[in-house]
């Protein structure tokens, strides 16, 4: 069975994440969206609200999974018997920083193999930070979010 992992703190879980696993999911038996905690980040969202979002969206979709987790995303993907980390790219600078991140992984992930899928255009500009900023602003985060999903 050939099972990814596509870590994020998903705060919130937006249409380019949406996008992004919806490809995949012909590509893997399993795909677990794994929400990672950090006790020293912030969240605008608990972990609770965020797992019960992205479980709605995926509700159709036996082959996807939403789990939390802590500790270092390569002893996750070992626990769980996963293989391949699923990533997103959007431009050059994630392209940076996630091969850095891929070939760490693979070495304290022993063997853990990284697929990056680039955004499709109408994504590439989606980022949680940014819609974040949008709903603490009091704006309208809708056009960011996948269907349904009510802020």
């Amino acid at each position: 069975m050939k099972t990814a992992v596509f870590p994020g703190s998903f705060d919130p879980f937006t249409k380019g994440h949406e996008e992004l696993v919806k490809r995949a999911i012909p590509l893997f038996d399993k795909i677990i969206i794994a929400i990672g905690s950090n006790s020293q980040k912030k969240y605008l969202f608990s972990l609770e609200q965020r797992m019960e979002w992205i479980n709605e969206v995926f509700k159709k979709d036996d082959s996807v999974i939403v789990e939390a987790y802590e500790g270092l995303t390569a002893h996750y993907c070992q626990k769980v018997g996963a293989e391949y980390l699923l990533r997103g790219l959007r431009n050059a600078s994630d392209f940076d920083y996630e091969k850095t991140i891929s070939q760490l992984n693979s070495i304290v992930g022993g063997g853990l193999e990284t697929i990056f899928l680039i955004s499709e255009p109408q994504y590439s500009h989606f980022s949680s930070t940014i819609v974040r900023e949008i709903i603490k602003g009091g704006g309208d985060a809708t056009p960011f979010l996948p269907e349904g999903m009510k802020i």
